[in-house]
């Protein structure tokens, strides 16, 4: 029910950004990470992480509020990154690709940044870092991370001044699949988490097993 109940909040919000209708964005945005928040119920990085995305989210609905709501995404980016370096570390392959990665669009859209090279340049870090570290806990999160990524990368190729038709759907759509894959598989590795120790406790109370 929860979920579905995010994906309906998306569904109104994309619609808001085919149509421009900002009336529907205004409803439907800021309800998306507290939809998640709501179906995790637990405490923690990745909460927090939700947080600060509703926070952004708002933000980034008023014009010309692109710094302050990068602030915000940023404070989503460290929350996640503390969670998933918690449940493992990624491999050197995947850290070489990113840093490559990070690197090389950075130095594409310098020219094209002016001010927010600086900004950008952090941002990117910390985000990059995140779906980095996304690759170590599951695939499922990994692939949220990498969605996360390509979302926030579309949003500084439109601050580079290189924009096309559809670009705001396109981020919408992979920052909501972000934000449902990163929920779910928090879930899922929480559960597994648990379940794991149960198995432990069981097996400490029982010597004879």
């Amino acid at each position: 029910m929860k979920l579905k109940l995010f994906w309906l909040a998306v569904a109104v919000e994309l619609a808001g950004v085919a149509t421009d209708a900002h009336i529907l964005q205004w409803i439907a945005k800021p309800l998306m990470a507290p939809i998640l928040i709501w179906y995790l119920m637990r405490p923690g990085p990745v909460t927090l992480a939700l947080v600060f995305a509703t926070v952004g989210d708002i933000v980034l609905l008023i014009p010309g509020q692109l710094i302050p709501g990068m602030v915000a995404f940023l404070g989503t980016q460290i929350a996640l990154l503390v969670a998933f370096l918690k449940h493992g570390r990624p491999r050197a392959l995947a850290i070489a690709g990113y840093a490559v990665l990070w690197v090389g669009v950075n130095a594409a859209l310098w020219g094209q940044l002016g001010a927010l090279r600086g900004p950008i340049l952090g941002y990117s870090l910390a985000l990059v870092a995140m779906a980095c570290a996304a690759t170590g806990v599951s695939v499922r999160i990994g692939i949220g991370g990498a969605v996360f990524l390509v979302s926030d990368l579309l949003i500084g190729v439109g601050a580079a001044g290189l924009d096309f038709p559809g670009r705001d759907l396109v981020v919408m759509s992979t920052y909501a699949a972000a934000l449902f894959l990163i929920a779910t598989g928090a879930q899922r590795a929480w559960a597994g988490t648990e379940t794991r120790r149960s198995s432990v406790s069981a097996g400490i109370s029982s010597p004879g097993a």
